[in-house]
């Protein structure tokens, strides 16, 4: 089924809006990684610790590098300091709005919507 050229810019270069597709090896390995996010792994470590196939460890960690999701030094990988800080800012985020939400308002994201930055639109300025 067609999709609208505007659904089609909202997708991102790599088909998804916001990352890998729940589900897939790719959002296994992120996640998992996202959870340790002050530790490194090797890719047989990472394939024991998610039960991904470890012919699909490699392959799956590069296409996140080069997303920008995950950092590689030497054998080891982990999930990359702009992957985290969107972590950080999303929940950030999300705590302030519940700040400013009483009983008798709920703030609009319309109001600020137009407004907002994606800093993954950003992530190659420098």
């Amino acid at each position: 089924m067609p999709i609208s050229n505007e659904r089609f810019e909202k997708l991102g270069d790599d088909g998804g809006s916001d990352g890998p597709t729940p589900g897939t090896n790719a959002a296994t390995i992120l996640d998992f990684l996202r959870n340790h996010p002050d530790e490194a792994f090797t890719q047989s470590e990472i394939a024991t610790e998610t039960d991904v196939k470890a012919g699909s460890v490699g392959p799956t960690l590069v296409r996140l590098r080069e997303r920008g999701r995950v950092d590689h030094r030497g054998n080891y990988w982990r999930a990359s300091d702009h992957d985290r800080s969107l972590d950080a800012a999303t929940g950030h985020a999300a705590v302030a709005l519940a700040d400013r939400e009483t009983d008798e308002e709920t703030p609009e994201m319309a109001a600020w919507q137009e407004h907002a930055v994606d800093p993954r639109d950003h992530r190659n300025e420098g």
